[in-house]
């Protein structure tokens, strides 16, 4: 069977199609001349032309950019024309560009606080903060806070010598006393006997030996001075106007009068201050939880003005007075007592009082509902 190249058609006849009438052997000789001329025609072309277009368009593209980059630039220098051409850039070296100048920033209109809750609000810490006070005593430091705009809560201890402390220190002062007299004796001894020694070895070793003794001597001395002065002082009793007074902002008042807790570490002081900032008690069956946070506020050895942050560990009773204390891994330092343990709105929920010694992390804190019960003061 032959196919005919032009209409298909099958048949047996392998010379003209039945059908369209197409001569095969004409037609084969026609496909071969078409082939000829096809390969003669590629021989011809020159090389590249396939790519021609793509040339030119490209070369068009080039002359378009140098006719812009000239006209912006002839743009540019006649605007900007100058007599002095810039100087010439160095080989090696690195120009970069210059940083472009940040856009000038305006500071935001500060909030203008018109009443006490809106100062709590903005800074409850550093309000709280304004309202504690350092105590000066002749034998110690303290803190103490504004509960009222006339009275100032504080630690007992702080402004009233405990009698068991200050036998034990009495004790101290008096065994030092006899230790240092002792020791005078002592020296005075040995010196009497280098006087009766021969000059040799044993002569000098003892001379080291005694300004060895008189060099320790002479540090101890001016320390025993000062612990006579503070158990002098101790001994002696106190009134109101030896209590010193310092506000945050540094004024210094004394105390007008003082009361004293006799159950509690506790004690109130009476002051006229005009720039009393007054800190608000926690309201009523709102306690801490566990892990809540909380600052303390004093003037630990004497750094007034600290705060310090810890949180809330836990409730404690005192299994001998069954009192009630507040516990916190706040640091807490000799000269903490009696300012505020504060949550982070700034309500104060209790009196620094005392730590366990020898450990860290673990202060006390008298609640602040205990002020008021003891000092029969209500709450605002």
């Amino acid at each position: 069977m032959t196919q005919c190249p032009k209409c298909s058609h099958q048949q047996t006849n392998a010379e003209e199609c039945e059908k369209c009438g197409l001569i095969f052997r004409k037609f084969d000789r026609a496909q071969v001349r078409k082939k000829e001329e096809e390969i003669k025609q590629g021989e011809q072309k020159p090389k590249g032309a396939a790519s021609m277009p793509r040339l030119v368009s490209a070369l068009v593209l080039v002359v378009l950019s140098s006719s812009l980059t000239y006209y912006f630039a002839g743009d540019i220098t006649r605007q900007g024309k100058t007599d002095n051409p810039p100087p010439p850039i160095a080989s090696g070296t690195d120009y970069s560009p210059a940083p472009r100048p940040a856009p000038p920033t305006v500071p935001p209109p500060k909030r203008q606080i018109e009443s006490k809750t809106d100062m709590i609000k903005a800074s409850p810490v550093i309000y709280a903060k304004n309202g504690t006070v350092a105590i000066e005593t002749p034998w110690g430091k303290g803190s103490g806070f504004f509960i009222s705009n006339t009275s100032i809560v504080t630690n007992k201890h702080v402004i009233e010598v405990d009698r068991q402390q200050l036998a034990e220190f009495r004790h101290e002062v008096e065994n030092n006393r006899k230790l240092i007299s002792l020791e005078q004796e002592k020296i005075a001894d040995l010196r009497r006997q280098m006087t009766q020694m021969k000059a040799g070895p044993t002569r000098q070793q003892l001379t080291i030996i005694l300004e060895k003794k008189e060099k320790e001597l002479n540090k101890v001395l001016p320390m025993q001075e000062e612990s006579e002065k503070r158990l002098k002082s101790m001994e002696k009793p106190l009134s109101a106007s030896d209590i010193k007074i310092f506000l945050a902002d540094g004024s210094e008042y004394a105390a007008e009068s003082s009361l004293v807790s006799s159950k509690r570490d506790l004690a109130l002081l009476a002051i006229y201050a005009a720039k009393a900032t007054v800190l608000q008690a926690a309201p009523k069956n709102s306690g801490l939880s566990q892990g809540d946070k909380v600052y303390t506020i004093g003037n630990p050895v004497g750094l007034r003005n600290t705060v310090t942050a810890g949180i809330f560990s836990g409730y404690r009773q005192r299994e001998d007075t069954k009192e009630i204390f507040l516990q916190t891994d706040a640091p807490t330092n000799p000269g903490n007592s009696g300012g505020p343990l504060i949550d982070e709105r700034g309500f104060v929920h209790g009196v620094n009082t005392m730590i366990i010694k020898d450990t860290q992390g673990i202060g006390f804190a008298i609640p602040i509902q205990a002020v008021f019960e003891e000092f029969s003061i209500s709450q605002n």
